[in-house]
């Protein structure tokens, strides 16, 4: 049998979920090889773009190496080259530096940004379409702020602070989410007050986010408005200058900074094809089997493609939903071509079954099958779970564990759905069942110690002092008796731990060494000078319980976690040097200072304490901090 060549171009959502499928149906067939083509060596995550142009995530979040995807797959050649053209009578892709025959095509070059002709967006305006793009306007965004934190005239200062998104779609609404949240760090890092930094959303409709219904798009508008965006609708933008956005019929913005995410189209080079488009972005034109017109054996999948189904207003959304959905359908036929079968193959049928609009890491709105609308943080893990269920889709465990870690664990600032709770940037999460453990122990030890026979809080001596005798006398209290009763229990005990055996951890049958048989004279005398007598000695016991009680909860909340780890420490210290404790129970210095890097950060109270502490106590002794100081108005 002849060898059957399939060639992908194009290794975006639509490329790459093709070739998953096609390689696994055809792995145990050798007579087909898949031919995978891109301009990368590695596939861009499109739909987390503006997650690495605001610094919410690292680039290496949305480049996903088609080694690694396909380094399983004996049967897909990779190939990294730009596609020219395609000769449909010699069945040759023809790229910058070769060509390659294919029996059957899938294009699925997906698009790129529509500016619709409008002056000055290429020279001046930025872009979001591309990873190349986001990492220019990451750049942009922090060299901006930087220069208009420095800058002296007021005007300008504004217009450098000025940040303009062009375009309410999910590429404009979700950029401006971010951009919210990226607000405070741009703030923080240049000495700002972040209300000195506008954030604008411009949109040339009546209304915003028109892909969802009026109660979605009215709540992500409200909290967009609730978090200080100026959102500007009926307001076109005719050009774009170095400094300014002239609008149609209105003064024109005065910004430094316009982000064009009105429009997409597809990919200019597919118009070399000689493939017939459609007249409004330049799309493919595809059957309602994903074919080329009057080419049996070429498919179209992806942003690149348009397909309009009957009865429905517009064609295929340029969404991952629908990149998936056309490169499901292509590669049925592909299958169908190969195999040479007569089995049927359905026509495309769009089945949208959620759309997501993230404004943020933590706000989310979202349709669900068209009747059901979700909002905040259920809204949120549902886009997530729209990623997951790709990266299983595409049989890619390595991918799916690295989105978690950069979603949920490496991300920085808080920004992340879980308020930065999860975060191992800032935070010590793995810490944290440490800190539930340690506070338990402690909290279980002052139980013991506040109630039953054993309490602390009774007449009867529990501390070891030596030098604390009472006379038994007929007329002693009960009290008194009592005492006496637990200073020889305490000496009975000090004696049973000279048989002890030294080790670090308990072993059975044996008795447990003391640190200390006996306070060491100098520390004796020093405890005499605090506690001289039997009432100072019980008020000392009662006392350091509740302090126990205190750290204890303050360890298991995570409240002053630093402090109170530290005061165990020296707690410690000081139960050793009175006879009271053993080699056994030494771990608890070293779980102390591991608590202290933060653990009541994470799942803690010192989440929201230390900060307001660092806050305002900071502000209070230090003052406040500006990005630049007037030498006449300070004096």
């Amino acid at each position: 049998m002849a060898k059957k060549n399939i060639v992908v171009v194009g290794a975006g959502f639509a490329g790459v979920y093709a070739t998953k499928k096609l390689a696994k149906h055809f792995k145990k067939n050798p007579d087909v090889e898949i031919t995978l083509i891109d301009r990368h060596s590695y596939f861009t995550y499109m739909t987390e773009l503006h997650e690495v142009a605001t610094e919410r995530v690292e680039p290496e979040h949305i480049q996903y190496d088609l080694q690694r995807l396909f380094s399983r797959r004996k049967n897909v050649r990779l190939v990294t080259d730009t596609v020219k053209n395609i000769d449909k009578d010699k069945q040759t892709v023809i790229t910058e530096n070769g060509s390659y025959q294919y029996d059957q095509l899938l294009i699925s070059l997906g698009g790129e940004s529509n500016d619709f002709g409008t002056p000055g967006v290429k020279e001046f305006g930025y872009e979001l379409w591309s990873f190349e793009q986001a990492m220019a306007l990451r750049a942009h965004l922090a060299e901006i702020i930087r220069r208009g934190a420095a800058e002296l005239d007021p005007a300008k200062r504004k217009a450098m602070l000025t940040l303009t998104v062009c375009g309410s779609g999910f590429t404009g609404s979700e950029l401006i989410g971010e951009l919210i949240e990226y607000r405070d760090v741009l703030a923080r890092d240049n000495k700002l007050d972040p209300n000195e930094i506008t954030l604008q959303l411009v949109e040339a409709a009546p209304t915003i986010i028109n892909m969802l219904n009026r109660t979605q798009a009215g709540k992500a508008e409200k909290y967009m408005t609730k978090h200080g965006v100026d959102i500007m609708t009926n307001s076109m933008i005719t050009e774009v200058c170095e400094d300014h956005v002239n609008l149609k019929g209105q003064d024109p913005i005065q910004t430094y900074t316009l982000i064009w995410t009105a429009g997409v189209r597809a990919n200019s080079v597919v118009k070399n094809f000689g493939i017939e488009t459609n007249p409004r972005g330049g799309r493919l034109m595809a059957n309602e089997f994903m074919q080329a017109k009057d080419c049996d054996n070429i498919f179209l999948a992806g942003d690149s493609t348009s397909y309009q189904e009957p009865g429905q207003p517009r064609p295929v959304p340029q969404i991952v939903q629908g990149a998936e959905e056309t490169a499901a359908t292509a590669v049925q036929g592909i299958i169908k071509n190969i195999d040479n079968t007569d089995k049927e193959i359905k026509p495309f049928h769009g089945a949208y079954q959620a759309s997501v609009d993230s404004i943020g890491s933590k706000y989310a709105v979202a349709q669900v099958l068209d009747n059901w609308n979700v909002s905040g943080f259920i809204a949120v893990m549902l886009k997530h779970a729209i990623n997951w269920l790709y990266y299983v889709q595409i049989f890619s465990g390595y991918y799916l564990f690295q989105y978690f870690m950069h979603e949920f664990f490496r991300t920085r600032n808080r920004r992340n759905v879980f308020r930065g709770w999860t975060s191992r940037m800032g935070n010590v999460l793995w810490s944290v069942p440490l800190r539930f453990f340690y506070g338990a122990m402690w909290l279980w030890d002052c139980w013991t110690k506040v109630q039953g026979s054993e309490s602390w809080f009774t007449d009867k001596l529990r501390l070891p002092f030596s030098w604390i005798q009472v006379a038994a006398t007929s007329g002693a209290s009960e009290a008194a008796t009592k005492a006496t009763s637990g200073a020889s229990e305490a000496a009975s005990s000090a004696a049973k731990a000279t048989k002890g055996v030294f080790s670090l951890s308990y072993m059975y049958g044996k008795d447990p060494l003391m640190v200390f048989e006996k306070s060491p004279h100098w520390f004796e005398a020093v405890t005499k000078v605090f506690i001289p007598n039997m009432q100072m000695a019980l008020f000392f016991q009662k006392f350091m319980t509740c302090v126990e009680i205190i750290i204890a909860l303050c360890i298991f909340f995570g409240l002053f976690s630093w402090l109170a780890n530290a005061i165990t420490i020296g707690l410690v210290v000081v139960f050793c040097l009175s006879g009271m404790f053993y080699w056994v129970n030494i771990w608890m210095v070293f779980v102390a200072l591991a608590l202290m890097n933060g653990s009541g950060r994470t799942f803690g109270l010192d989440y929201w304490v230390v900060p307001w502490m660092q806050k305002h106590f900071g502000h209070w002794w230090y003052g406040n901090v500006s990005s630049h100081y007037d030498a006449v108005k300070t004096r």
